[in-house]
């Protein structure tokens, strides 16, 4: 019999190497719904890693890429793109100059 409640899917996600220069942030199995989700479960047990993803609206960073499996995320501001269970969240500083 359903209780109604859902389990919220388990997503990994994965820093690049050069995140790891700047602050400590380990690759981590974490719960949730959406990429925003996602993010707040990693920065509760990684708090200081907040300020070099996201600003201070919660937006992810000008120089910050984040992926959802092989695809680049599409809502940057409010963190809304769903996850599903098993989906990897990759971190990569964006490059950007010439």
């Amino acid at each position: 019999m359903a209780t109604g409640h859902t389990i919220a899917p388990t997503v990994q996600i994965v820093f690049a190497r050069a995140f790891r220069r700047h602050v400590d942030c380990p690759d981590e199995h974490v719960t949730g719904a959406t990429i925003g989700e996602v993010l707040e479960a990693y920065f509760a047990s990684h708090p200081a890693t907040r300020t070099y993803v996201v600003d201070d609206t919660g937006a992810v960073r000008r120089h910050v890429a984040l992926f959802l499996d092989d695809e680049l995320i599409s809502d940057r501001t409010t963190l809304t793109d769903p996850v599903a269970d098993g989906s990897r969240v990759h971190v990569f500083q964006a490059l950007s100059g010439g």
